[in-house]
């Protein structure tokens, strides 16, 4: 079973590799660690909202990747 540390460090990861004011979809990091990916959407964004590193918007606004419907994207904060 993967765990929040997983998650984090995953996060983390991809969130360095990213050019300065690009984004990312956390079902990247999902499909990264597991092939049956769509149950571990919501622990994947409440690690995220734990993140100070990162920075959650949706259509460019920042949101709480925990209480926003719908897509969102991450990014360095």
């Amino acid at each position: 079973m993967i765990n929040r540390s997983q998650v984090a460090a995953a996060l983390i990861e991809r969130a360095a590799g990213l050019r300065p004011d690009t984004t990312f979809c956390p079902s990247e990091v999902a499909r990264a660690l597991t092939d049956d990916w769509r149950p571990l959407m919501p622990l994947v964004r409440d690690v995220a909202a734990d993140l100070s590193e990162l920075r959650v918007t949706q259509k460019g606004q920042p949101v709480d990747p925990r209480s926003a419907k719908g897509p969102i994207r991450l990014g360095r904060a």
